[in-house]
């Protein structure tokens, strides 16, 4: 049970730094992660049938995600759609190119060799179990993701793009394009969001097209809840609270499965309200405290 909450935080802890990008760095409120969560799987699968390789499959998930966010800001920025509206577009638009993709709604990969039946079956002769096996990776590939994205924010791009969600008039007058920061940023985000899809894919032993339907509001509660555990404007702290912030959120909601079992006026199809229940949940909490903060500066000294 331990193995399997980490694997998973750490799992959908990549798909969550993608959505803390775009909703806490850009401020740019972005849907397309219901379609490119799936993308990156569909990507994965049809290349992991077909016996291509691993890698490359990986890195075409990436591609496919970055591809699917910088057409939702390129939507946004020359058809002036909202952002929100520009989302929902590519996401519906990414349902038609997943099935494509797939030639069907669902492909198993059962039997198909994947980068974690390669890391279970080099980890399994020294004792480890599979489970144990995979939550050893997607520790070591979210602590990649993380340091790659913390060392990228520090860079003068990535100083650029958090100046940008805090005072986009600001960027504007020191002669930078607000528009190709958007593009960078939401396809950054939806390829990080699309590589989490691609290996959710593997650790399921399937691709479905519907595979990232409500996938949004896990990364939005991963990130609430992550703002409860350390207050700090450093990026490695957000980051690692965006990460533990999942890990948390999958251990509520292993507890809650495990409860709709024991409750009996609780059914299975009742998961995704205890979902949107916990975001409220951790987004009236944010605010609460946002507000005691304001009020604590407002009291005369």
């Amino acid at each position: 049970m331990f193995e399997s909450i980490i694997a998973e935080g750490c799992l959908y802890g990549i798909m969550a730094l993608g959505v803390f990008i775009t909703f806490r760095v850009l401020d740019f409120p972005d849907l397309t992660v219901d379609g490119s969560f799936p993308l990156g799987a569909a990507i994965m699968a049809a290349f992991l049938v077909k016996g291509y390789s691993l890698w490359l499959a990986l890195v075409l998930a990436f591609v496919g995600g970055t591809m699917a966010g910088m057409l939702t800001a390129v939507l946004h920025n020359e058809l002036k759609i909202p952002n929100l509206l520009a989302g929902i577009l590519t996401m519906i638009l990414l349902y038609s190119v997943n099935l494509r993709i797939l030639g069907t709604s669902n492909v198993s990969l059962l039997n198909v060799d994947t980068i974690l039946s390669r890391v279970f079956g080099f980890l399994k002769p020294i004792g480890f179990s599979r489970e144990m096996s995979y939550m050893l990776f997607f520790i070591l590939a979210i602590f990649i993701i993380k340091f790659i994205m913390d060392v990228f924010f520090r860079t003068d791009l990535g100083l650029t793009l958090g100046a940008l969600g805090n005072n986009q008039q600001m960027i504007i007058s020191q002669g930078v394009n607000p528009k190709l920061l958007k593009v960078i940023g939401v396809g950054f985000s939806n390829g990080l969001v699309a590589i989490s899809g691609a290996l959710t894919a593997q650790y399921q032993n399937f691709a479905d097209v519907g595979l990232g339907q409500g996938i949004i509001i896990a990364g939005l509660a991963s990130v609430m809840i992550g703002e409860f555990l350390f207050r700090s404007n450093r990026i490695g702290w957000l980051t690692l609270n965006v990460i533990l912030g999942s890990i948390i959120f999958h251990g509520v909601m292993y507890g809650a499965r495990l409860a709709i079992f024991e409750i009996p006026f609780l059914e299975s199809s009742d998961l995704k309200a205890v979902q949107v229940l916990l975001v409220i949940i951790c987004l009236a909490g944010v605010l609460a405290r946002e507000h005691q903060r304001k009020k604590g500066k407002e009291k005369p000294r």
